[in-house]
């Protein structure tokens, strides 16, 4: 079937000043590309389509819709060989974080892909190949067109090797399970006072001491927790405060 797809991509009229972006594709891809044109629309924006006599699907749009399903395939592969004891809920906020449009832009950034993108020259000088939505499109676009062209196992090194390189999982997982930005964020996504947190108590000797303390939200009490430290405590009362605020969605 990919053939046929390959074949429908195809170009030979591929413009000579395009070879150095071809040739920086070989280059982060680490393979050489049989086909140019179709990892050149991978690069090309919606904006040049009116500079061109190109048709609507011949901008990085059908590509990146091939790329964000294949990358989700990938992503969910690595995180689920990496944390084999870790439940669905734990591998779905991980991988949603990892392919969330913030993420594939940095990633991009890091690859420098916003200079290889064509833009239309009405758009030139406007910096729109550089803003975070459309580095994530180009991220998915050329994954999209190494799928096409070399097959899931080089997509998925493609991507792993990335993943492995920009991303901190251990930061990343403290993030996931930070209670008190998740509390602040929805407080005021929700136009709600922010959260503020009182120590309750203070039990045991000096060098092992438990502390409980609650947080309030427009004087309410909305949460408790008990912990060996105050920030522990504070991350489990904030927790509480979510499941009472948002039960759906926090349990």
């Amino acid at each position: 079937m990919f053939e046929r797809v390959k074949s429908y991509f195809k170009r030979n009229d591929i413009d000579p000043d395009l070879n150095d972006k071809i040739a920086y594709l070989e280059e982060i891809i680490d393979a050489d590309i049989d086909d140019p044109s179709l990892f050149i629309q991978a690069l090309r924006h919606r904006s040049i389509l009116a500079d061109e006599n190109y048709s609507p699907e011949d901008s990085y749009e059908r590509l990146e819709f091939l790329g964000d399903a294949v990358l989700d395939l990938i992503v969910t592969e690595i995180i689920f060989d990496l944390y084999p004891s870790a439940n669905e809920g734990f591998l779905t906020k991980l991988r949603a974080n990892l392919v969330k449009g913030e993420a594939l832009a940095k990633y991009a950034d890091k690859l420098d892909l916003g200079s290889a993108l064509v833009i239309g020259e009405r758009a030139q000088g406007q910096g729109i190949q550089y803003s975070k939505s459309i580095l994530a499109d180009a991220f998915e676009s050329i994954i999209g067109a190494i799928y096409i062209e070399m097959g899931y196992n080089k997509s998925f090194e493609f991507v792993d090797k990335i993943i492995r390189k920009y991303v901190n999982f251990d930061d990343l997982i403290t993030s996931l399970d930070n209670y008190k930005s998740i509390l602040l964020e929805y407080t005021q996504a929700n136009q709600l006072d922010i959260p503020q947190y009182e120590v309750i108590s203070e039990t045991g000797p000096g060098h092992d001491k438990t502390f409980e303390i609650r947080v309030l939200v427009k004087d309410e009490e909305m949460g408790k927790g008990t912990g060996k430290s105050k920030k522990k405590a504070e991350q489990i009362a904030a927790k509480n405060a979510l499941v009472k605020l948002n039960p759906e969605e926090f349990k």
